[in-house]
């Protein structure tokens, strides 16, 4: 592999709630740090909605020495809408790579079909995956000419001003016409349904002739969590108050890093370019001024979370960092052996320049 690398996120917005609100530029820095530092990574998938704070992320990676993914994301919105705020993100991104170099990367979009309007019916992701006709919308291919004219009217868009390198994340069911990418991008999970069809599916995005990057996969955090994949976070009803676990789930790091450790093994044998394991930070839209919710959770806040530390949410601080509010998790420990023994490839193919 030539990128080994982690998401990071900014702040997803998702029903008017900010993943990370509460952001801090110090603890960003440090945090980047360490990712580079610690994690052995030497890129860094950026996704947020905010275009300032993925500038503040994106200089800080850059002064850190990652390559940035810059993936800026309006989820919910039009296509029309879309393709404004794009605008506005390619000149942001095209200044970062006059300043720093050539190591930006663009993704112009995040499972298009199921985060946006237009697609499948639904006001939200959750209403789409709900939806009595989603799968059958999702298996017919209907989906796939309309998302590839945004697609392209997104390429066009961004290249008016960036001068880098372009991909799209995306998801298994769309069949994207990869033509105007620099690299064929995709959110490639795992679960039990297809355990062994996994390196085949990897290859199926080789056969395009580009690089592929594995721009999203993971696990959470307790036992059978594998199972479930990129599903994970579906064991918690939040339609009670305070939120309550679906069934009798335990608690387990040592899965989540067994699993994670295997899926970045399964890429590098497949050949995939850049892997991104999601992600380093996951505080899920906490609110802090919310902390007596918390104290009332019959589970550990952090089973159903991707992230590679635990969140701390009453104040307290990690030992390994002590300046920091979380704490390195297993998961942690076995990316950083991983990326420290298969350190990247320093060459680069001439596909990926930018026309």
């Amino acid at each position: 592999m030539r990128r080994n690398g982690v998401c990071y996120d900014v702040g997803r917005e998702m029903l008017e709630q900010n993943w990370r609100p509460d952001f801090d530029p110090a603890a960003v820095r440090r945090e980047l740090a360490i990712v580079h530092q610690d994690l052995h990574c030497n890129a860094v998938r950026l996704q947020g909605r905010s275009i300032e704070r993925l500038d503040l992320a994106a200089d800080a990676a850059l002064r850190e020495g990652l390559e940035v993914w810059y993936s800026p994301e309006l989820w919910d919105h039009t296509p029309e809408e879309m393709l404004a705020y794009l605008a506005r993100a390619a000149e942001s991104a095209e200044r970062l790579r006059r300043d720093h170099g050539d190591r930006v990367v663009v993704s112009v979009g995040s499972e298009v079909s199921l985060f946006s309007q237009g697609y499948v019916p639904g006001q939200n992701v959750l209403e789409r995956l709900a939806h009595p006709r989603f799968r059958e919308i999702m298996m017919s291919g209907q989906l796939n000419a309309p998302l590839n004219a945004f697609l392209g009217a997104a390429c066009r868009t961004v290249r008016a001003t960036f001068r880098g390198p372009l991909t799209y994340a995306s998801v298994g069911f769309e069949q994207v016409d990869w033509a105007p990418f620099d690299f064929v991008g995709v959110d490639l999970y795992r679960d039990g349904r297809y355990f062994a069809q996994y390196p085949d599916l990897l290859r199926r995005y080789l056969a395009h002739g580009k690089p592929v990057a594995n721009l999203e996969f993971g696990c959470c955090t307790f036992r059978g969590a594998e199972q479930l994949g990129g599903r994970g976070w579906e064991v918690v009803d939040f339609s009670t108050m305070p939120p309550r676990l679906k069934g009798d789930y335990v608690y387990d790091q040592a899965t989540q890093a067994r699993e994670v450790a295997d899926l970045l093994g399964a890429n590098f044998e497949a050949g995939v370019d850049a892997t991104f394991v999601f992600t380093f930070v996951d505080s899920a839209g906490v609110d802090l001024g919310k902390l007596p919710l918390l104290a009332e959770l019959g589970f550990d806040p952090d089973l159903p979370r991707y992230g590679l530390v635990k969140m701390f949410f009453d104040g307290r601080h990690g030992t390994t960092y002590p300046e920091l509010p979380w704490e390195p998790k297993e998961s942690f420990r076995a990316v950083a052996e991983f990326y420290g023994r298969h350190p990247p490839r320093s060459d680069r193919p001439a596909s990926e320049a930018a026309p």
